[in-house]
């Protein structure tokens, strides 16, 4: 899915080169499936990543993290199985979140399904 937004397409852009930084490895970007889009499929090591990237202005009304409900991670986990299954994944994996708010550095949040 391409990104119409400018601000979506630089906020998608920081989370990778940050997360670049730390030592991981892209995979594919805007990843989609019938169930959704992943932003950012990263390896770290052996481990696969699916990263969900949220940029907002400014922290007004919850900020980046806010808009992650319940429903959107029930989305995420379905197009998660779907990418797995699609490609006869079975290496270790996880669901990361990089918020992104205004001009402050990404902060990023291991596994926020628990």
């Amino acid at each position: 899915m391409k990104l119409n937004h400018p601000s979506g397409q630089a906020a998608e852009q920081r989370a990778l080169q940050f997360l670049q930084q730390q030592g991981g490895e892209l995979i594919v970007q805007n990843w989609h499936c019938r169930y959704g889009e992943i932003d950012l499929i990263m390896q770290f090591g052996a481990t696969i990543v699916f990263v969900e990237v949220k940029f907002r202005k400014t922290g007004a009304f919850g900020g980046a993290a806010y808009s992650i409900t319940p429903s959107k991670l029930v989305k995420l986990q379905k197009t998660i199985e779907c990418y797995l299954q699609t490609y006869s994944i079975h290496a270790p994996c996880r669901l990361d979140a990089v918020l992104l708010q205004g001009d402050a550095a990404p902060q990023w949040i291991q596994n926020i399904t628990g």
